[in-house]
């Protein structure tokens, strides 16, 4: 039989059911594979205490031959930035250590009451500030993906770098994630695993430690397409205590995988030919309108003329929204606390020890950019442009079903070799920042490798809430693209 730890989550959920071992056995196997591979460092908490009770828990079911919930038993981790009960929460900043909520988030109540058992909460950039898991304030991430012959550590991406680093090196048979600007999207495609934003609205941001209000949204990072579209059923759903939370229906994504495509309209957008493009990368795209078309859909091009102003547009507004969000964290109600003479240097001294230098240089842009005399300059422009690169979108849809294009520009670069210019480093979100400022869904799907063999991810991009489509075609890439099986071949991974 396959190794627990390389099931995939619905391929564990039916050995349960078939009584082939226990959920604790499962548990138990997850957490000793996070024990062996702790020089990753993806966990910032581990929970083997509360994962082996609620593995018990489901175990108890399962002898009794009750109804079993979508997830009964099911081991994943969590993204450490949503809150979870009288556990420690601490978005990967000294500012919060020690943080302990006195409530759970929506999302991972709705994944506990599936029956999921909790195995720790996972590392990411501090604040979810970062697209390289290099600036935690519990050191960086580690991808499980090697080079053969090469000594050099690579980044997993970011910011959900632990969530990627787990499911890819299987510690978690799934986890969590947030995408602000593609911090799902990204960092899946540079370790070779699924990643899905959702539509903004499609899941509660109740309880999920804010970094940029209007455009953070919450989901899955998981071994394959049918695992996302599980955890999306669980996750997605209206919530009252969420204000930007959206009342439509949550279809059963699982069930309407038929991986029939045909007829469905492809957009290629021609400006995400951008520059830098590495060719192995452009050749995948090319690889992957081939798919799709043996498949059966119809390839067109088409224009989306302000994905160029993307990236500027949310380098204004993200750390805008950062410099109100963050403010809360000031010393006095909760989190690192450094005595002041006065109650101002309790504050100025709080923030300067608690936020690490990205934090604070994000915190600074925004104060900035909604300084008097600066806000209609900066901040109010970048909004009338996020306007017209939605409606970019609205039209492409009028005539496409879907847009295909690459997840990154790169593959991941090597710890120690990452641009030291924050520009360039903020350039790994240029394909994925503008489906953020739009508020629709994308999906990841691991395609192919660099000649090097690092992993290199497809990006699909669909109307909001038509997540089940997306999800559709990238059912079709996975199975065109054949990556585990070429993934095994080249075991290139920890």
């Amino acid at each position: 039989m396959t190794k627990l730890t390389e099931l995939t989550l619905c391929e564990a959920r039916d050995g349960l059911v078939k009584k082939q071992f226990s959920a604790k056995e499962l548990t138990q196997t997850h957490l000793q594979k996070m024990e062996e591979t702790r020089s990753l460092n993806a966990y910032i908490t581990e929970t083997p205490e509360v994962a082996l009770k609620m593995a018990a828990a489901s175990d108890e079911k399962l002898a009794k031959n009750e109804e079993l919930r979508p997830l009964e038993g099911l081991p994943i981790g969590i993204k450490d930035l949503f809150c979870t009960k009288n556990i420690r929460t601490t978005a990967a900043s000294k500012i919060l250590d020690g943080y302990k909520p006195l409530y759970e988030s929506t999302v991972t109540q709705n994944l506990w009451d599936a029956g999921a058992v909790l195995l720790g909460k996972l590392n990411l950039d501090e604040f979810a500030m970062g697209s390289s898991n290099l600036t935690s304030a519990y050191g960086p991430v580690v991808s499980p993906w090697k080079i053969k012959g090469d000594n050099r550590q690579f980044v997993p991406g970011g910011s959900s770098g632990g969530s990627v680093a787990a499911v890819a090196v299987g510690s978690a048979l799934a986890t969590t994630g947030t995408d602000t600007g593609g911090s799902i999207r990204q960092p899946a495609a540079f370790s070779g695993i699924v990643g899905l934003k959702p539509t903004y609205g499609r899941c509660s941001r109740y309880g999920i430690v804010a970094f940029a209000s209007s455009l953070d949204q919450a989901g899955p990072l998981t071994k394959d397409v049918r695992d996302a579209a599980l955890m999306l059923k669980i996750m997605a759903g209206y919530d009252p205590k969420d204000a930007t939370s959206v009342n439509i229906p949550v279809p059963d994504y699982e069930k309407m995988l038929s991986g029939n495509i045909k007829n469905l309209k492809v957009g290629i957008p021609k400006e995400y030919r951008v520059e830098g493009l590495n060719p192995e990368i452009e050749n995948l795209w090319s690889q992957g309108i081939e798919w799709l078309k043996n498949a059966g859909a119809e390839i067109q091009e088409i224009s989306l003329p302000h994905t160029k102003y993307a990236l500027p547009t949310y380098y204004i507004l993200a750390p805008a929204e950062a410099s109100s969000n963050l403010a809360r964290y000031d010393g006095v109600r909760f989190g690192l606390r450094t005595s002041g003479k006065t109650l101002d240097e309790l504050y100025e001294l709080t923030r300067a020890e608690g936020f690490g230098r990205e934090v604070k240089r994000r915190i600074m842009i925004g104060t900035y950019v909604l300084s008097a005399g600066y806000y209609d300059a900066y901040y109010l422009k970048a909004q009338k442009i996020r306007r017209l690169i939605r409606q970019d979108f609205e039209e492409a849809f009028k005539k496409v079903d879907v847009i295909l294009t690459p997840t990154t520009p790169t593959a991941a670069f090597a710890i120690g070799e990452e641009p030291k210019d924050p520009v360039t480093m903020y350039m790994n979100d240029v394909l994925t920042v503008p489906a953020n400022l739009a508020g629709i869904p994308g999906i990841s799907i691991p395609a192919s490798f660099t000649e090097e063999g690092l992993p290199l991810g497809l990006q699909i991009l669909g109307p909001t809430f038509e997540e089940a489509r997306i999800l559709n075609v990238g059912y079709v890439l996975e199975q065109a693209a054949q990556f585990k099986e070429k993934a095994l071949k080249l075991r290139t991974s920890i």
